[in-house]
């Protein structure tokens, strides 16, 4: 897959991270991919020319966007991008949210939460950012706590309590439908979900649009974030009809949530207890 992104790359040439043609390059992963399809052809109507370079699991988007080899990406929640500029010093800002794709508990076993056994083995995504957020799943599910300065960031030493003694399967993300046939019930992201035919009606639990730290965004470095086709670009993602789009196409399982960038900078206050 990398080589095939490479190949799209090489007909475009770069000014500060920004395609001299105008064309905005977007990097986005295939569980999106109806929607942006749909903002291409909208933008076409208007003055904006729209790029869609689709990454695979292999390839994180930001570092191609650190590269400059696209303009934006829109893939990732706050919580995500966050993580990764503190692991790379990168400087990479959202510019615009999208939707939730809420994360939900999903079982060929059990009914609902409460059937779920003790000692109970659940798979869930082992990213940090998707690890903290399947905890705080699993605790509004009233299986696990979590420790007290609980910051988002997940893995086992922030499980406080286990009363049902659950042993968590931490595997990589795109996996977890797969496992999910072995441990019987497991925490999956919603794009990963969709791909795998999964519905959010088909959850026992799931995140609602109030789950702050996981809105999905648009993302450039920061020495992009006032371009004005950018703006342009976040502006036909945050319309009505967009919207209804989206609404009408994911039948619920994504969740338009278009907030401020200074409500999205509250997000931490979420884990606080």
């Amino acid at each position: 897959m990398l080589w095939i992104v490479l190949l799209l790359f090489a007909g475009c040439s770069t000014k500060n991270g920004v395609a001299d043609d105008d064309t905005i390059r977007v990097g986005i992963r295939s569980s999106e991919l109806r929607t942006w399809e749909y903002l291409e052809e909208k933008a076409r109507e208007g003055d904006l020319a729209i790029e869609l370079v689709q990454f695979s699991s292999a390839y994180d988007p930001n570092e191609a966007l650190n590269d400059g080899e696209i303009d934006v990406n829109a893939f990732q929640h706050i919580a995500y991008l966050d993580t990764f500029n503190e692991k790379t010093g990168s400087d990479i800002v959202p510019i615009g949210t999208t939707i939730i794709a809420p994360l939900g508990i999903y079982s060929n076993e059990y009914q609902s939460v409460e059937e779920i056994r003790d000692g109970a083995q659940i798979a869930i995504p082992n990213d940090q950012a998707n690890w903290g957020r399947a905890l705080l799943l699993l605790e509004d599910a009233g299986l696990i706590t979590v420790v007290d300065d609980f910051a988002g960031i997940g893995g086992e030493d922030k499980v406080q309590g286990n009363p049902k003694n659950i042993e968590l399967i931490p595997v990589d993300g795109f996996q977890t439908p797969r496992s999910m046939e072995d441990t019987g019930v497991a925490v999956i992201g919603n794009g990963i979900a969709v791909e795998a035919g999964l519905m959010l009606k088909d959850a026992i639990l799931h995140e609602s649009e109030t789950a702050k730290p996981y809105i999905n965004i648009i993302a450039a470095k920061s020495e992009n974030k006032e371009d004005e086709r950018l703006q342009q670009l976040v502006e036909l993602y945050q319309s009505e009809a967009t919207k209804e789009f989206i609404e009408e196409t994911y039948k619920g399982n994504y969740l338009p949530t278009f907030i401020t960038l200074e409500e999205l900078a509250t997000y931490k206050e979420t884990y606080v207890k």
